[in-house]
């Protein structure tokens, strides 16, 4: 006699996505993984006394998202902290800062707390400028505050702010106008006051919670979670321990950290059905949004200025070939052509890095010659396609890089090449309807993708880049439970971004319900 199951999932669309055409009306879970998919009368053979059911009425069910690039203290910052995303302008940036100064000072708190937000994007308004330190002046003197721009390569500060950490910033960092500071700061100045502000445990705790419940309503499953001097490996650990982890999360140590997993014996891939160690994360170049990705020909719109090396060419090897050497992945930033073929040239030099599935995040600008690398020699491509919003006429791109706009995240190329494509969101914002959204409706041939295709790279391609194919990305008999149910079908939907997802399924345990 076959056991109950613990979950059926009945009258609904069923995709699997390990082929476009195969649909099933009904799912079985037992003991955390699918048991049976078919039709709802034979899925209901198997509904016991103590069985959950949910009544699907049509909606959509899809592999879990796994968002292979997140920082996800920082959606719980923008949770927590004044949200700047969507903005209209610097004056409503400064009225949410406001808010949250207003919050601090009847909740009690210390008298010096810094005044935090998070997400700006200038790119979009009509006066497209950072927030300057006479900005942020108007909303407090006597206390610090930060404006984080939502690539988090760029930072405003007010005077209190720059003021207390100029002496730990790279001079060269600190944008000036007429001699004087502006309150903007970009890539290693970024970092003194990432470290000011930097949670404790308990806060740390907080903010992944708030972030968790926001990434199970957007139907996410796994992440892959970028992650640098933080608490967040503990808290990970001890919330799964506790079993209170409704994320899959692959940890990217920083490559500050090589040594201590080095010497803790940490190696990609180890850890729990839950938490494990995943690549080795580090930086080539910046952001288009601070001008600092690393070009091969100048920027549009600031004639001579190519862009800046944060980790040189020479350190990158190093970094690459230690953490090859002991059975590590590599997840290496580079937005900028030049920076995307350096790094190229430091997978190639290991010898086999499809092997251990290194991978480039974002590289935003890639020639055909680099995808043809690509190819090759096996190398993940982790792209964000919420950031073709900047693609468009007008946009961040248009500014920077003039025609070379269109040349940006070719998936279309990426996947006609054959490249591993791994979608994520890099949390601008975390929302993968909104990535497959962009994917499909991009505004160049060479960036857009079907829809099968771009659920696909959320799905199956984000779970190969974390070497997790066996157990995640498709809808497979003896695979994890983890599935993502929608309103309606991405297939026939007139805004794929609008769908609300009706629950969200992680180990056969519904830990999201929106209906």
């Amino acid at each position: 006699m076959t056991d109950a199951a613990d979950l059926v999932l009945l009258d609904g669309e069923i995709h699997t996505l390990c082929d476009p055409d195969e649909t099933h009306e009904a799912m079985a879970v037992r003991d955390g993984r699918i048991a049976r998919l078919g039709t709802t009368y034979d899925v209901e053979f198997l509904v016991g006394t103590e069985t959950e059911t949910l009544d699907l009425g049509g909606d959509v069910v899809l592999p879990g998202f796994v968002d292979a690039h997140t920082h996800l203290e920082m959606v719980g910052q923008s949770l927590v902290h004044a949200d700047l995303s969507g903005a209209s302008g610097p004056d409503e940036c400064l009225d949410r800062l406001r808010d949250r100064l207003d919050e601090l000072e009847s909740g009690g708190g210390e008298g010096g707390e810094w005044v935090l937000g998070f997400g700006y994007d200038e790119s979009g308004w009509t006066e497209s400028r950072y927030l300057t330190r006479a900005d942020l002046d108007s909303v407090a003197t006597d206390r610090p505050v930060a404006a984080f721009r939502e690539d988090m390569h760029v930072v405003s500060l007010n005077s209190v702010a720059l003021d207390r950490h100029r002496d730990e910033m790279p001079a060269d960092d600190v944008r000036s106008e007429g001699g004087e500071p502006t309150g903007v700061v970009v890539e290693e100045a970024v970092d003194a006051i990432f470290e000011a502000v930097e949670p404790g445990v308990a806060e740390t705790e907080e903010l992944l919670r708030a972030a968790q419940a926001a990434a199970n309503g957007r139907g996410v499953t796994g992440v892959h979670d970028m992650t640098r001097n933080s608490r967040k490996p503990r808290v990970y650990r001890e919330m799964d321990a506790a079993g209170e982890l409704t994320l899959r999360v692959r940890i990217n140590y920083w490559a500050d950290h090589l040594d201590s997993v080095i010497d803790a014996g940490l190696r990609t891939n180890h850890g729990s059905e839950m938490v494990r160690t995943g690549a080795i994360k580090t930086f080539t170049d910046g952001s288009f949004g601070g001008r600092t990705a690393k070009l091969s020909e100048p920027y549009s719109d600031d004639e001579g200025e190519t862009g800046t090396w944060v980790v040189d060419p020479d350190e990158l090897d190093d970094i690459v070939s230690r953490a090859d050497a002991h059975d590590l992945q590599m997840s290496t930033h580079a937005i900028g052509d030049e920076a995307v073929d350096a790094v190229l040239d430091a997978y190639e030099a290991c010898g086999n890095p499809g092997a251990s599935r290194h991978r480039i995040e974002h590289a935003e600008l890639a020639d055909d010659e680099a995808i043809e690398r690509f190819a090759d020699s096996g190398v993940v491509a982790s792209v964000q396609p919420n950031f073709l919003k900047w693609a468009e006429a007008g946009g961040l791109y248009a500014s920077r890089l003039g025609d070379r706009r269109t040349e940006t995240n070719r998936y279309a190329a990426l996947a006609d090449a054959g490249v591993p494509l791994a979608f994520g969101s890099d949390c601008m914002p975390l929302d993968p309807l909104l990535g497959v959204h962009w994917a499909v409706n991009a505004p160049a041939e060479e960036q857009r993708l079907s829809v099968t295709d771009a659920l696909r790279a959320y799905t199956a391609g984000a779970a190969y880049a974390g070497f997790d194919e066996d157990r995640l990305g498709t809808l497979e008999v003896g695979k994890a439970a983890d599935l993502t149910v929608l309103a309606e079908s991405p297939w026939e939907a007139d805004s794929i971004r609008d769908i609300d997802v009706s629950a969200t399924v992680v180990g056969g345990e519904v830990v999201h319900d929106g209906t």
